[in-house]
């Protein structure tokens, strides 16, 4: 009976010649976009559940080089039955234990492609040969964590609650919910990622467990414009304060500090306070902090600032426009 062929290639958006880098890539890029938890538009379900199934084909090499087999005439949602004899081998064989698992998420294509099935609800991570349970590492695992500036600066320990899939000796993936303390390093800013060896899931036949990313999202702090370890932050003044200079008390993330406002200083205007952005990895200097000057216009003037201003106005030569 013809299944929908699928293009596991198409899916992940590579060509049939990339590295296992560049699928693994694609596969995390795919997956962060369209997880269930994230992406709730209509389709998105299904759409997680196909690149999920093209990366369980396409980063092992076994698989792989059996799909690959089949030649690269077919396109995706073509109707395709597999070569007489393709399952005669019987040197490649998939177990699938009974029970809970994932297998019912696989197309009726990849069941057809690797069938010597034992069931229909087990994991696709049981992949056997000759009926001896392969070695794998675990699988790693992904996930983002919101941090403030402050966490940033302060790095106190903060919890995380990440699920795991074990994966049991008959072909069972076992969800497991476990929650770490988490340590952060120095010099976190938005998009750093940090790697926990062993912290994924475990590995199958005592091989070696996977790894846990975290990847850094700063939460938006009002007063603050992030970029990368530098900081940005606006400061309104008066256009005498300007004009004449001043002492401003300026907001940081480790309290406030005075600053000389220069007499002259434009709207628009940035200047730096070294070392007051975020903390760089030890040995390397800070970021810094922007104050970006906004000269503000009073808009109702009281009758002795008006005439002020208009005597002003008389005996002043500045016209901005003939600059």
């Amino acid at each position: 009976m013809p299944v929908t062929y699928k293009d596991y290639y198409a899916i992940l958006g590579v060509d049939r010649k990339a590295s296992q880098d560049e699928i693994r890539k694609a596969y995390r890029a795919l997956a962060k976009k369209y997880h269930p938890d994230v992406n709730k538009e209509p389709g998105s379900e299904e759409r997680y559940k196909e690149i999920n199934e093209a990366y369980e084909v396409l980063k092992d090499q076994d698989k792989r080089q059996r799909y690959d087999t089949l030649g690269n005439q077919w396109s995706e949602g073509q109707n395709f039955t597999p070569p007489p004899g393709w399952g005669d081998g019987g040197t490649f064989r998939m177990d699938f234990g009974n029970g809970s698992g994932g297998l019912g998420d696989f197309s009726d294509f990849f069941k057809t492609i690797f069938g010597g099935f034992n069931g229909s609800t087990g994991g696709a991570e049981s992949f056997f040969f000759g009926g001896a349970p392969r070695r794998r590492k675990g699988e790693d695992i992904e996930v983002q964590m919101e941090l403030s500036l402050i966490d940033v600066i302060r790095r106190e320990p903060k919890s995380i609650s990440i699920e795991k899939h074990d994966v049991t000796s008959d072909g069972r993936r076992i969800p497991r919910r476990q929650t770490l303390t988490v340590n952060f390093p120095q010099g976190m800013t938005d998009g750093s990622r940090i790697r926990l060896p062993g912290k994924g899931s475990r590995g199958i036949g005592n091989a070696s467990n996977g790894d846990l990313y975290i990847t850094i999202k700063l939460r938006e702090d009002s007063r603050f414009e992030v970029n990368q370890y530098d900081l940005t932050t606006v400061v309104k003044v008066t256009p005498w304060e300007a004009a004449l200079g001043t002492s401003l008390n300026i907001e940081t993330l480790e309290g406030g500090v005075t600053m000389k406002l220069p007499a002259g200083t434009q709207s628009g205007q940035l200047l730096r306070l070294r070392g007051k952005g975020l903390p760089r990895r030890k040995g390397a200097q800070p970021g810094d902090l922007y104050v970006k000057i906004e000269i503000v216009v009073p808009k109702n003037l009281s009758l002795r600032e008006k005439e002020l201003f208009e005597e002003l106005a008389k005996i002043s030569s500045f016209n901005p426009r003939r600059q």
